[in-house]
């Protein structure tokens, strides 16, 4: 029994996965940083995805230095295989450097969303992994 529920919830994870690489959420850095994960490491990616997201969360509180910390913003989105946040750092790269006050705040609206969208997509990934993983007799600790 315990068997079947963990094949389903893997079969949840792996349609999740799917959906967030076609719709460009996610691309192949995802799958190298999965790739680093074993059983010494198991949940090595979502404590690199929460050490982004702690660190992403403290730069978008202070808008006003947003700029100056879009590079970083774009080097973590890409190492952590974020393709439409990083995609997004660079539109709003391109309009920074045109002194495009509306293409920025355009950029920034569309960051926030992408953002958030990758962050509560994760989560629920991370979650399915977590139940997954209780369904098929292994204990991880829980995530913040």
């Amino acid at each position: 029994m315990l068997g079947l529920g963990a094949d389903r919830l893997r079969a949840d994870m792996n349609r999740l996965l799917a959906l967030l690489f076609h719709q460009g959420v996610l691309d192949e850095q995802f799958l190298q940083l999965q790739q680093l994960q074993d059983e010494s490491s198991p949940n090595f990616v979502s404590e690199v995805v929460n050490i982004y997201f702690h660190e992403m969360d403290r730069e978008f509180s202070d808008y006003k230095k947003m700029g100056i910390h879009l590079n970083q913003f774009m080097g973590s989105s890409s190492s952590i295989g974020a393709k439409r946040v990083r995609n997004v750092c660079v539109a709003f790269r391109a309009a920074s450097e045109q002194n495009n006050r509306a293409g920025c705040l355009r950029a920034l609206e569309l960051l926030e969303h992408e953002y958030c969208y990758l962050k509560n997509k994760l989560h629920e990934l991370f979650q399915i992994e977590q139940q997954r993983a209780l369904a098929a007799g292994v204990r991880y600790p829980m995530q913040n």
